[in-house]
């Protein structure tokens, strides 16, 4: 019992600190934050605790008010911090990834699968909405992109649905702070004992590609394909 309340106080401060940095966070986009949290919070004690008051039982209106305050708060306080936190990574290189990496259960993020020179990038998710390849960067560029990556995997994954998204907020495109109710929405044809076996098949392909003995980068003039790879 001692040992188990020894570890609840040291996870209490680290609970704390990590409510205040997110609080700075928000308050470098959000210089109103701390303003519209009182205001939540007095607001709603008073409205509980005048109903309490013309009830006959304020005592009761009041701690009901507290409660409900604290509640109310915390919820306005996570929108807006989330909120800030989207508009501090939007354009950021990998943002889209940092988003996927908190998709939630059921989903296998695999970050950057494609990339090339001018850092435009494509991330894998894998869940029971089949595969959803994510890209961020130059939109003409990333078409390229996913339309090779969706080649490579059709050698192993022929009967999976590939649903393609391409983050940025014009027209065809998803806002990186939609991106994951996006994926969310998908329709989800696959049981979890088939994901299993896409993430397989994913794992094994990406296996043997780093394993065939073809150099990075341009062949070297002059230079033979070594006996097996072209089929011979």
């Amino acid at each position: 019992m001692a040992r188990k309340a020894n570890a609840d106080n040291d996870a209490n401060p680290g609970r704390l600190k990590q409510i205040a940095l997110t609080y700075k966070m928000t308050r470098r986009s959000d210089r109103k934050i701390g303003w519209i949290l009182a205001g939540v919070g007095l607001v709603t004690f008073g409205v509980l605790f005048a109903i309490g008051f013309l009830l006959g039982h304020p005592v009761y209106g009041g701690i009901i008010g507290v409660l409900v305050a604290f509640v109310a708060a915390a919820i306005i306080f996570g929108r807006r911090a989330e909120r800030a936190a989207f508009g501090q990574m939007e354009g950021q290189p990998g943002a889209a990834a940092a988003v996927l990496e908190n998709i939630g259960r059921g989903w296998t993020v695999t970050p950057a699968v494609a990339m090339n020179r001018n850092q435009d990038v494509v991330h894998r998710a894998v869940g029971k909405a089949g595969i959803v390849l994510v890209a961020e960067g130059n939109p003409n560029r990333v078409r390229g992109l996913l339309g090779a990556e969706k080649k490579k995997m059709a050698r192993v994954v022929t009967d999976v649905p590939v649903n393609t998204l391409i983050v940025g907020d014009d027209e065809g495109q998803v806002p990186l702070k939609k991106l994951r109710t996006s994926i969310l929405k998908l329709p989800r044809p696959l049981a979890g004992g088939q994901v299993t076996q896409v993430n397989d098949r994913l794992r094994a392909m990406g296996d043997l590609m780093s394993n065939m003995p073809i150099p990075k980068g341009p062949l070297p003039k002059g230079m033979r394909m070594p006996k097996g790879q072209n089929g011979r």
